[in-house]
């Protein structure tokens, strides 16, 4: 059986608890790559399915999201919008935004301090 992408995040997110400096961060690493997999699919799947709409109508579905968009917005730039918007209700989403402030709480970061 293959494991999905929301499967593997969420384990992850249990393990990293458990986990300290160099090990966090590997799981931190591999739940973000996934993160960003999942979040492309979802931008895929929103074009398509938006794909026909008038930039307008778009712009007023960003707008009732909570993402509201210039008037220079382009159009691809509001679908990916929507897609970030959909995505980050994902149970996928939360585990990662979850684990990933527990683990800024304990010091560790994906993003090296200068």
């Amino acid at each position: 059986m293959t494991m999905t992408t929301t499967q593997r995040i969420l384990d992850l997110a249990a393990a990293a608890p458990a986990s300290h400096g160099e090990d966090l961060v590997l799981l931190l690493g591999e739940a973000n790559e996934l993160y960003q997999q999942g979040l492309q699919a979802l931008h895929r799947e929103v074009a398509e399915r938006l794909g026909g709409l008038a930039t307008a109508d778009l712009m007023f579905a960003a707008e009732k999201a909570g993402m509201p968009c210039e008037a220079s917005t382009d159009r691809d730039e509001v679908i990916l919008l929507l897609a970030l918007v959909e995505w980050e209700l994902t149970p996928a989403a939360m585990a990662f935004m979850e684990m990933a402030e527990a683990a800024a709480r304990r010091g560790v970061c994906l993003i090296p301090e200068e």
